[in-house]
């Protein structure tokens, strides 16, 4: 897996703090640009396409990152929250 993976940089943080929207729309975009980077890892470490990745593959890939980070530690884990 991928370590020190960040799903939103501090350039893109900045950008969305400057946009003009509202508190709540800037926490949707912060979701909205982290998810997509995530579905790509998650597409890539499938070998999917990211159009053709499914909500089951999603839910059984945070599944599997989960008990890798049950079993092996929060460090080899994608998902570090």
């Amino acid at each position: 897996m991928l370590e020190n993976q960040q799903f939103l940089t501090e350039q893109e943080s900045i950008e969305v703090e400057k946009a003009l929207l509202s508190s709540s729309e800037k926490f949707l975009t912060r979701l909205t640009i982290s998810s997509l980077k995530l579905l790509r890892i998650i597409a890539q470490d499938l070998d999917v396409s990211l159009d053709s990745l499914t909500s089951e593959q999603v839910i059984k890939w945070i599944e599997k990152d989960s008990k890798i980070k049950r079993e092996e530690g929060i460090d080899k884990a994608v998902l570090k929250w």
